[in-house]
């Protein structure tokens, strides 16, 4: 009688219908996932199916010039004090937050909207930036910082002629 509360049948083992039902259970959770996941768009055109999302990674343009690298950044609709700029190890990180909220009432009607969202990008910097001259500066939504080089490595470059034979 013990093996029946214990759901076990004779000779200890689970009757075929207990193992059958698991089996159904685990094909129709599949069948469910496979339906959710069909359709949905691949990691490499998720940008193209959710353009809210491509809003919030600026692109960075990078000028390098004899003297200095210049980098930018649009940033739209985004607040200055809403941007933190770093050096540590020679990488420069720039982070922020963009937020927004849009409100229409009207009589009978009734809209509220909020998004919000975050991002941060680094890149490493060369050797030949003077971290202590960096300077950054923030103009109708465009982030320009400037990472001037260091003197002596200004210097130190030497042009190499190429010669044809």
């Amino acid at each position: 009688m013990a093996d029946d509360l214990t759901g076990k049948g004779q000779g200890g083992r689970l009757p075929s219908r207990y193992s059958d039902q698991f089996q159904t259970f685990r094909t129709e959770m599949d069948r469910l996932f496979d339906s959710f996941l069909t359709g949905m768009p691949s990691l490499a055109n998720l940008r193209q199916a959710f353009p809210a999302a491509q809003g919030l990674t600026p692109a960075w343009d990078v000028k390098e010039t004899e003297k200095e690298l210049v980098v930018t950044a649009d940033l739209p609709g985004i607040d200055e004090k809403d941007i933190h700029l770093t050096i540590q190890d020679g990488v420069l990180s720039m982070s922020g937050e963009k937020k927004s909220e849009r409100k229409d009432e009207r009589e009978n009607y009734h809209l509220m909207e909020r998004s919000y969202g975050s991002f941060q990008r680094s890149i490493r910097l060369p050797e030949t930036v003077d971290e202590d001259k960096v300077e950054a500066s923030f103009d109708k939504g465009v982030l320009t910082v400037t990472l001037p080089k260091r003197p002596e490595m200004v210097k130190a470059q030497k042009k190499i002629e190429i010669k044809s034979s």
